[in-house]
């Protein structure tokens, strides 16, 4: 796919995804989220990318949906008439900020998201599913929904209450009102507050951090543990999955060289690769 609305960069096992409409605050369109689920599709078959850092160009990261088809923005009415496709029934029809989140949850890949200003609407709950979240000082964000007539999108009713509590998640989403960097770090929306100019340094640390020190497949696996347990009402299922996954790693190559480059001093060189070595268990998430 050529890219129109986003610009990537692979260097040292990050890719930056940088969402790319300056002159429009990066406002959100369907090409957009095609676009960046083309992007997460090469990285995670892509074995010399280990870490995904999103960050915006201009002075936003996203100002939410483009509205520039005025009043009918948010109709999937007058969309599927302006795109010659039949209407969907209601129970049919997905939100297209819940594909992208749904698409980035389904990362096999870290993914950090480095805030370097406004993020609201689906600019704001696409950065729900990331792992690490830090934003510049300069950063605002808003679930501003209510104010636009609409209800939250983008898996947000799941993904910001357990982030930042109910009673937050509630109020924002209540007022739609738009918050500083400050008051995102408060609530843990955000792990960290940097000076702009020294965000994507930043995120560049911890990213090099997993790359240089990690395997790439016991990265992923974690990763879908650690999510897949938010939704399970006790520790049960966490104990029988992480006793999968641990059955399934000890035997491996990489559990073998991160013991013998612990005893050995040395840095240790894992082998097993995202594309074709994860556990066979991992197919079962859900795709849709």
């Amino acid at each position: 796919m050529q890219y129109e609305q986003i610009a990537v960069e692979a260097k040292d096992g990050i890719l930056t995804v940088r969402l790319d409409r300056p002159e429009r605050m990066n406002a959100y369109t369907f090409r957009m989220r095609e676009e960046i689920s083309d992007a997460l599709d090469r990285a995670d078959a892509d074995d010399d990318v280990r870490v995904v850092v999103f960050t915006g160009s201009g002075r936003a990261y996203c100002a939410g949906a483009d509205l520039e088809h005025g009043a009918a923005t948010f109709d999937p009415r007058a969309h599927a008439e302006a795109l010659g496709e039949p209407e969907h029934a209601p129970a049919d029809f997905r939100d297209d900020g819940g594909k992208l989140v749904m698409r980035l949850f389904r990362s096999t890949k870290p993914l950090i998201a480095a805030v370097n200003g406004p993020a609201v609407g689906v600019g704001a709950t696409m950065t729900l599913p990331m792992d690490i979240r830090l934003c510049a000082e300069e950063a605002r964000f808003g679930f501003v929904f209510a104010r636009r007539g609409i209800t939250p999108d983008g898996c947000s009713t799941w993904f910001l209450p357990k982030i930042v509590g109910i009673d937050r998640a509630l109020e924002w989403c209540f007022t739609g009102r738009v918050f500083d960097a400050a008051e995102a770090l408060e609530s843990r929306l955000v792990r960290e507050v940097v000076p702009a100019d020294a965000l994507l340094d930043r995120a560049y640390e911890l990213a090099h951090a997993i790359a240089e020190r990690t395997p790439a497949v016991a990265v992923a696996v974690t990763r879908a543990l650690l999510w897949g347990m938010q939704s399970e009402p006790d520790p049960w299922t966490a104990h029988r999955l992480e006793s999968r996954a641990l059955h399934w790693a000890g035997q491996s190559d990489d559990a073998r060289e991160g013991v013998l480059a612990f005893l050995e001093k040395r840095p240790p060189r894992f082998g097993l690769r995202v594309s074709a070595d994860l556990p066979p268990h991992l197919g079962s998430w859900p795709t849709e």
